[in-house]
C-alpha cells in the first residue's frame, strides 16, 4: 500500500520541530481526516536554508511533512513556490489515492509559510 519511502519518512521522518523565531510560518489541516500540518522556514537571500515542520497526522501527512522539508531546503522562495503537490507525491514514490490530500497538505503548509514570510518582509502583517 505505501512505498518504502512513504514508511522510511514516517518511520525517520526529517526536520521534525520548530524553529523558535521563523521567517515565516504556515498552517494548514483538513477537516475531514483531522490532518494539521505546520512547517516553519528560515530565510536567508530569499533562500530556504532551514525548515521545520510538527504534524499531527496520520503516516502520510508526517511522510509528506518530512519530504517537503527536504525539497524545499535550499530552494528560492520562487522554487519553493513551484514544487507542487503531485512534487511531494511523486518524491515519496506515490500515495495511494485515499491518501494523496496529504500531499497537498504538505504542499499548501510550504506556501503559506513563504506568503507569511514575505508579508512579514513587506511590513504587514
Amino acid at each position: 500500500m505505501y512505498s518504502e519511502r512513504v514508511i522510511d519518512h514516517f518511520k525517520n521522518p526529517r526536520n521534525v520541530g520548530e524553529i523558535p523565531e521563523a521567517d515565516g510560518v504556515g498552517t494548514v489541516g483538513n477537516p475531514v481526516c483531522g490532518d494539521l500540518m505546520t512547517i516553519y522556514i528560515k530565510v536567508k537571500d530569499d533562500r530556504i536554508v532551514d525548515l521545520k515542520f510538527k504534524t499531527f497526522g496520520c503516516g502520510a501527512a508526517i511522510a509528506t511533512s518530512s519530504m517537503i522539508t527536504e525539497l524545499a531546503k535550499g530552494k528560492t522562495l520562487e522554487e519553493g513556490m513551484k514544487i507542487t503537490r503531485g512534487d511531494v507525491a511523486e518524491s515519496l514514490g506515490g500515495l495511494p489515492p485515499i491518501k494523496m490530500h496529504c500531499s497537498n497538505l504538505a504542499a499548501d503548509a510550504l506556501h503559506e509559510a513563504i506568503n507569511d514570510y514575505l508579508k512579514k518582509k513587506e511590513g504587514q502583517k
